[in-house]
């Protein structure tokens, strides 16, 4: 008797290619502005395997960033499985990355039609200066760039760091360090 076994690639299971249709091939609402009334004033789109099926293995992925007018922040993040290479579709973007050792911040300020290049695993951020909600475009050099969050990960971890850690970390009292985790309540969609 011929037993039936599924083949996972990246940890996902790929479809049988008779039942393959167009759908595992596409998205659609890249097109709609995120909503960017958050603390932050940002909205990312993330466009990969989760979304389209027949991405895995191809190491591609995209997202639109929204990021508001006067101030809006996607914050310092960095992608442990990809580099990316943003592009401003609107608006005026303050960008930037931190190499390691030594700790060197590359930042320019890009206007619609630029492009910029974030390598992977560096922490970099995009903040929109300009008087007009900003659209960035990222590419990425993996179907699942994955994403942290510095900020996040640090002051809403599950379970939580320690404050003695966090407080000699950051030079700061334990009071400040419990503030600034009130402010990265630990999230269940991690």
């Amino acid at each position: 008797m011929l037993q039936q076994y599924q083949v996972i690639v990246n940890g996902l299971v790929c479809k049988n290619p008779n039942v393959v249709t167009p759908e595992d091939f596409f998205f659609q609402g890249l097109d709609k502005a995120g909503d960017t009334a958050n603390k932050l004033g940002s909205s990312v789109n993330r466009v990969n395997v989760d979304k389209i099926a027949g991405l895995n293995t191809l190491g591609v992925s995209i997202a639109r960033i929204d990021i508001a007018p006067y101030g809006g922040l996607n914050a310092p993040h960095f992608h442990p499985r990809a580099s990316e290479i943003a592009t401003v579709i609107e608006g005026t973007v303050y960008v930037g990355f931190v190499t390691s050792d030594p700790n060197k911040l590359f930042a320019k300020v890009l206007n619609k039609g630029d492009v910029y290049v974030f390598p992977q695993g560096l922490i970099h951020f995009e903040f929109n200066i300009g008087p007009v909600p900003a659209v960035v475009l990222s590419g990425f050099s993996s179907q699942n760039p994955g994403v942290v969050t510095i900020a996040d990960a640090i002051f809403g971890s599950n379970p939580s760091i320690s404050d003695d850690v966090l407080a000699k970390a950051f030079q700061l009292d334990k009071k400040t360090v419990d503030w600034l985790k009130s402010q990265f309540p630990i999230s269940s969609a991690y």
